[in-house]
């Protein structure tokens, strides 16, 4: 059952407690609230600001799963802080571990200072958890599947439009990574873990199947990485990644040497982010 006066008193003290600078807003010199703003906490939980000032005034509808799961990471609790949101709202909290998605608020702290560089966090999978606007011009929109297909090494074997965004030499390591990897996350993961559920769903694609069955392990992605942007052609980036071993997920920044063709062109893609 949903305790509404505590979930209302639990919201108001976690927004309270947030500051701008925590989650990578301008602070601005007209400021008078105690933390965040309810219209802030909202976007940051990509819900209404209705519905959450509703809650926050012990009213409106009894959210879902779902809706706290987004308010627990828009707050950026911690997972005792989520988990207890979560029995607040009358619900189960999900269960503990390396395949989840909540992102701890030390990560995203990092991420939410990254707003003017080409970065996102993923999971063990693939999974695109997080990206911003840069990440998402250079890469493009990773958060929008669903399903197998957030990851991309799935993605990778079934979706012939994201090879399109790396050269074709480099295509055969990207395959053997890929399927390396899987089998790595499989192996410490287990055959009930969504690594197996991926490996089960692309048993019937005969390319993987022939990479599958060489039996590589160990083969990794290199520090270096070649994109073809559609417009903007072919850009040699370096990826600095960011481990939370705790949730295994990955902090992934793109940059490029200074100097050169490829620094200039990563400067141009503001003008291809979604948020422009």
């Amino acid at each position: 059952m949903i305790d509404r006066p505590g979930l209302a008193l639990f919201l108001r003290r976690r927004r309270e407690a947030l500051q701008p600078e925590d989650v990578g807003l301008p602070r601005g010199q007209r400021r008078r609230t105690s933390g965040l703003r309810r219209e802030e906490v909202a976007a940051l939980c990509h819900i209404s600001a209705d519905y959450y000032s509703r809650l926050e005034r012990e009213r409106g509808p009894h959210p879902s799963e779902q809706m706290i799961a987004s308010i627990a990471q828009g707050l950026h609790l911690s997972l005792d802080e989520r988990d207890h949101l979560f029995r607040l709202a009358g619900h189960h909290p999900p269960l503990r571990g390396v395949s989840g998605d909540h992102i701890s608020p030390g990560l995203l702290r990092i991420f939410d200072r990254l707003g003017d560089s080409p970065a996102e966090i993923v999971t063990e999978l693939g999974e695109t958890l997080r990206q911003t606007p840069m990440c998402a011009a250079l890469n493009g929109d990773a958060t929008r599947y669903t399903g197998p297909a957030r990851s991309l090494g799935y993605r990778w074997f079934t979706d012939p439009s994201v090879r399109a965004r790396y050269p074709a030499e480099d295509h055969d390591h990207h395959s053997r990574a890929f399927t390396a990897g899987l089998r790595d996350v499989l192996v410490r993961r287990g055959p009930a873990s969504k690594a197996a559920q991926l490996v089960r769903l692309l048993d019937g694609n005969e390319e993987f199947r022939s990479y599958w069955d060489a039996g590589e392990i160990g083969v990794r992605f290199d520090e270096g990485k070649r994109v073809l942007h559609p417009e903007l052609g072919l850009l040699d980036l370096a990826c600095q990644a960011l481990l939370d071993p705790n949730q295994s997920h990955l902090l992934v920044v793109f940059t490029a040497t200074p100097g050169t063709e490829s620094h200039e062109k990563l400067q141009l893609l503001s003008a291809f982010s979604p948020d422009r």
